[in-house]
């Protein structure tokens, strides 16, 4: 199983110092993989989405540093690490623009990018963007396919309904043979399906218990077999939204990677069990970065 550390590159704390001191770090103590997450505004007057009432957005997400601008900085000092986004907003920009701008982050850091994509949920976001919030699978399907024949051979020419590229030749194309992994981020049934069906691998969110985890990657495994894929090789890579606390959590009710550092390795036995191969360790509200550094060092040693 892989760990990786989300940069701390959104809030308060976001800095090019502290950017720099976790992805050197990370790489340091052995760590697998870095990444980061995107945000477009917060909103003052957030709209209630899916009955939730409306309330305050999270400070954090006031000033969240560009994801692919923080991962070339952190290419640039270091060597081994993988550099994910998990997840990058995908509809909000032009699959052609964005798959050259991935492409020249995988050939400026060898080889070392994973493209994490995500549909959004902030209908403020898709306001300022000018897309529509409707039929976001779909678009994401067919963003899918035209990210993927902009780094295939030339020329390339795509037709869709929601994007066009005229035959051209478009470069630079990444490093990787294949492309670029495209993991797709899921929080529901229909993501988890879409993911497998098209997807490099697919890329929950831990803010769940084990049970509904356990089920959530039955349903993705199933459904890629359906689709006449090997599901067993498509990677899990779960993003853990980590609670740190001195004393252990009671077990009824408990979410994945909340309580002391003992019960964040009993999860990852557990998750390594059901298939998970590579978990991110992040939070909106994260223990201080030297205190992740250390927790993860040892849970590195700990799955060695």
């Amino acid at each position: 199983m892989k760990l990786g550390i989300q940069l701390p590159h959104g809030g308060d704390i976001a800095s090019r110092e502290t950017i720099a001191a976790a992805a050197t770090h990370a790489e340091q103590i052995g760590l697998d993989s870095v990444w980061v997450w995107d945000r477009l505004l917060r909103t003052t007057r957030p709209i209630p989405f899916r009955g939730r009432p409306p309330g305050p957005m999270p400070r954090v997400y006031a000033t969240v540093f560009d994801p692919l601008e923080t991962l070339t900085y952190a290419a640039a000092m270091t060597k081994r690490v993988q550099l994910g986004t998990s997840t990058i907003l995908a509809l909000f920009h032009s699959p052609v623009v964005l798959a050259r701008r991935l492409a020249t982050l995988d050939q400026l850091s060898g080889g070392r990018v994973i493209a994490g994509f995500g549909l959004g949920w902030l209908e403020e976001e898709f306001t300022a963007s000018g897309i529509p919030m409707a039929r976001r699978g779909r678009r994401m399907t067919e963003f899918v396919g035209a990210v993927r024949a902009v780094w295939g051979a030339d020329p390339v020419s795509f037709q869709g309904e929601f994007y066009s590229i005229p035959e051209s030749d478009i470069g630079p194309k990444p490093v990787q043979s294949g492309g670029i992994p495209i993991l797709l981020a899921a929080q529901s049934d229909g993501a988890l399906k879409r993911a497998a069906r098209i997807g490099d691998g697919v890329n929950p969110f831990a803010t769940m218990d084990f049970k509904r985890l356990q089920r959530d990657v039955a349903l993705f495994r199933r459904t890629a077999q359906e689709a006449g894929r090997d599901g067993t090789l498509l990677p899990v890579v779960l993003r853990a939204n980590a609670q740190l606390t001195d004393t252990r959590l009671p077990a009824d009710g408990r979410l994945l990677f909340a309580g002391t550092v003992d019960q964040w390795r009993d999860d990852l036995e557990r998750i390594r069990d059901i298939g998970v191969t590579h978990v991110i360790f992040g939070s909106d509200v994260p223990p201080p970065l030297d205190v992740q550094l250390r927790v993860l060092a040892e849970l590195r040693q700990h799955l060695r």
